[in-house]
């Protein structure tokens, strides 16, 4: 694989902007290459490149790595490099190049500019992320304090200042470090005699934030602060439990407490809790680490290489004076990262995976997920199957002429809304694969931006085998259905076939609430755990893949009313006597009201919440937007069942005013297009795709898919189609609608996050310090 290539698949999403330009400087080299042909037209570029290698294989271009600088040629010099003090204390990098004269310099002068400016680009982007994974490690010392220090609390509640031992003043120092095995008198550290020597190892401490060095256990030893000994308990005197207002009790505690902060109660349950947010803490920043070393990695290599290139292309040496500046620059010679590194794995190991590397280092890097190919082979064999099967269903319907008998249409408006369910939720996951695959294509993070954890997000293909398999089940109980119910020899049992359908549901229900290890079993929990926060709006803190799934759920009403159809056609004994007449049950026809709106006040209780803790204005007027959906499909809602031409123009007024606000927040907010005065026209600044017209035939196809929603409201008399197919159609064209919205939505997203270079989730940390002086004002919080 090209370098090139290999660099832009190891770019982390939200930082493309950050790195090396690499593609601009390789436009400068093939302007120096079109500027030599032109000088030389009849040598074709095959042969100019095998010159071009002749002489810098036999012109002393290619000098032994041995060879010191000063031994160069002086007149072999292309260019000098310089550096003086830039903005905060950083150096800025200014090369001159030598032979400017010559023909043909000045694009290589403009190759040493642009590659200057890239240098300092880097360089100081690099230094800004270290300066704050520095301040994040000592702030993750003081957690990893408080963390030992309520260790011992709990293990022996009684440890306090007084009960403490005495120790004297000339013992060694504390802080030891992990390769000082002997004394100052040659004796081993083990076998000296030292108030430490009994400390079980999970309450020795590492430090994160400086050089590598381990200290006695907080609470059995004193640490020396100014010539005096301190007591390390007296950490907990200022802390509390920082518990953010994620579930419905802590938010339900919040709404009568000003504090979100609670004091210690050291008992093992609140240590156990307490212990598995840092844990998360450690990862996350462990992951962080990461990514920024492989920044620096890549953006070295792409120096070295570009500079190859140039060598190669001009036949002159520079790649050694200018990668000694790269090397000597924060870039190359910074080691803080490597260090702080070494120093969370050894902490992360010691304290999280009881001194268990290998179980640890698991946690830490957990394995990139492996393209199957026998998921790639399922997935053709359930296409190709769902194919047969549908041909299989529409001959045994024609060949039965079941549509033309007035029981065969009886019995498809039972059967066809009950089977209508699995339609709708198959085609749903068909256009998220296909979103899937182009958010890949494209580069969009969606792992990090719906915070799937790191090797357990489904790619297109599980997500496609899923749809496929589920179309297989859902198309041959349909086609049993159809073979019982039709069957000269089966007539006897219509009874049974009616529970086919519901057998299916009963299946499908206990492969999602599977609780094994199986079948996804990650991906199946993420969804509950997604759908219970949604279905507890506001209880639960507003992440955006809850909002996300709550949006998804307002294209689903139909499917939603299916599964109230089957509560009612089961429920009642319906089925028995092969009649539908639920609508005939004022119970069912209150649900049928409530179950409309259900994804929609969701997504209002949502937006309240959001409004309470974020403040911002935005929040307001998308509940406005719901509430105003709201009222429109009730409206709606009581047009088909009562009728009556007040009640239609009733609903065509409440569902205009909701598809005009729901169209331009579309459009507007969620995709962040029409910006007046956007580099390109009308869209944004910032664009994935690179043909401006997708977006416009985008927006396009969004007005013209949310005016079909207005179909179920004016019930134009289209005599071709039955009143189920044109309810099941629209449907359908509102869940492609809304796969569309998705992808844009989530480019929209992770825009944003470019533009604030923003690629790792905020994990808050489990303790608050605060001052004992003054507890509300000057409070110091590790969020």
């Amino acid at each position: 694989m090209k370098f090139g290539k290999h660099f832009k698949r190891q770019k982390v999403p939200e930082w493309v902007e950050a790195y090396m330009d690499y593609n601009a400087l390789k436009r400068i080299l093939r302007e120096i290459v079109l500027f030599k042909q032109r000088k030389q037209p009849a040598t074709p570029l095959r042969t100019f490149q095998r010159r071009l290698s002749l002489h810098r294989s036999f012109g002393g271009l290619t000098v032994p790595a041995s060879n010191p600088p000063s031994e160069r040629d002086i007149e072999d010099q292309v260019i000098t490099v310089n550096s003086s003090p830039g903005e905060s204390s950083m150096q800025c990098y200014r090369t001159d190049f030598l032979k400017q004269s010559k023909e043909g310099g000045d694009i290589e002068v403009k190759f040493f500019r642009k590659l200057d400016e890239e240098l300092n680009k880097v360089n100081t982007f690099y230094k800004d992320k270290v300066e704050e994974l520095m301040n994040e490690a000592s702030s993750l010392d003081r957690q990893m304090d408080a963390l030992v220090a309520l260790r011992i609390k709990v293990e022996n509640p009684d440890a306090n200042g007084s009960s403490l031992k005495t120790y004297s003043t000339n013992t060694a120092t504390t802080e030891l470090s992990p390769s000082d095995d002997l004394n100052e008198d040659g004796n081993s550290g083990k076998g000296h005699s030292t108030q430490c020597d009994d400390i079980p190892k999970r309450h020795k401490k590492r430090r994160i934030g400086h050089p590598s060095h381990m200290t006695c256990s907080v609470g059995m030893c004193r640490q020396e602060v100014n010539g005096c000994r301190q007591d390390p308990l007296e950490v907990l005197e200022h802390v509390k439990i920082h518990k953010p207002l994620e579930t419905p009790i802590s938010t339900l505690k919040g709404v009568f407490r000003d504090s979100k902060d609670v004091e210690l109660r050291f008992k093992k349950e609140e240590l156990r809790k307490v212990e598995e947010r840092l844990r998360l803490v450690f990862i996350e920043f462990y992951q962080k680490l990461r990514l920024i070393k492989l920044f620096s990695f890549m953006n070295l290599s792409a120096f070295s290489k570009i500079l190859k290139k140039y060598e190669k292309i001009t036949s002159q040496r520079a790649a050694r004076s200018y990668m000694e500046m790269v090397d000597n620059s924060y870039l190359g010679s910074s080691d803080e990262v490597t260090s702080l590194l070494e120093r969370v794995e050894a902490t992360f190991v010691e304290h999280f995976a009881d001194s268990n590397r290998r179980e640890g280092m698991k946690s830490l890097r957990p394995r990139p997920k492996k393209e199957r190919h026998k998921v790639t082979f399922f997935s053709g064999f359930f296409s190709g199957c769902s194919a047969a099967l549908v041909v299989a269903v529409v001959l045994r319907i024609e060949t039965k002429n079941l549509m033309d008998r007035e029981e065969g249409a009886r019995y498809m408006e039972n059967i066809f809304p009950l089977y209508s369910f699995f339609g709708y939720a198959i085609l749903h996951m068909l256009t998220y694969a296909a979103n899937i695959y182009f958010w890949r294509r494209y580069r969009i993070n969606y792992p990090f931006i719906f915070g799937f954890k790191q090797g357990t997000e489904l790619g297109y293909r599980e997500v496609f085998l899923v749809s496929t398999g589920l179309a297989v089940l859902a198309l041959g109980s349909f086609l049993v259905n159809l073979y019982l119910d039709l069957g000269s020899k089966t007539r006897n049992f219509k009874t049974f076939t009616e529970l086919v359908p519901l057998s299916l549901v009963t299946v499908v229900l206990i492969i999602i609430f599977c609780p094994f290890n199986i079948l996804y079993s990650s991906s199946r929990f993420f969804f509950i755990r997604c759908l219970f926060h949604c279905i507890c709006a506001p209880l639960y803190k507003v992440t955006l893949p809850d909002f996300f799934l709550a949006d998804h759920l307002t294209s689903q009403v139909q499917a939603i009313r299916s599964l109230e159809l089957y509560i009612c056609y089961y429920g009642l004994g319906e089925y028995s006597q092969r009649q539908n007449k639920c609508h005939r049950h004022g119970v069912y026809n209150v649900f049928y009201f409530i179950v409309a709106i259900i994804p929609y006040w969701m997504r209002f209780l949502q937006c309240l919440r959001r409004l309470c803790e974020e403040g911002d204005a935005v929040h307001g007027f998308n509940g406005l937007k719901y509430f105003l959906t709201i009222v429109a499909v009730l409206v709606r809602t009581a047009c088909e069942l009562k009728k009556g031409h007040a009640w239609l123009v009733l609903a065509f007024i409440s569902s205009a005013i909701a598809t005009i606000m729901n169209t331009y927040w579309d459009i507007v907010v969620d995709w962040g297009l029409l910006r007046r005065h956007s580099r390109n026209f009308y869209l944004r600044d910032k664009l994935v795709i690179s043909h401006k017209s997708v977006y416009f035939a985008a927006m396009i196809l969004n007005v013209v898919l949310r005016l079909a929603w207005m179909q179920l409201v004016l019930e134009f008399k289209l005599r071709s189609l039955h009143k189920m197919a044109v309810t099941t159609i629209v449907s359908c064209l509102e869940i492609l609608r809304r796969g569309i919205w998705s992808f844009f939505r989530l480019e929209n997203e992770h825009l944003n996050n470019v533009g604030r270079y923003r690629a790792f989730k905020s994990v808050p940390h489990p303790f608050s310090f605060y001052d004992e002086g003054n507890d509300d004002d000057n409070s110091e919080k590790d969020d």
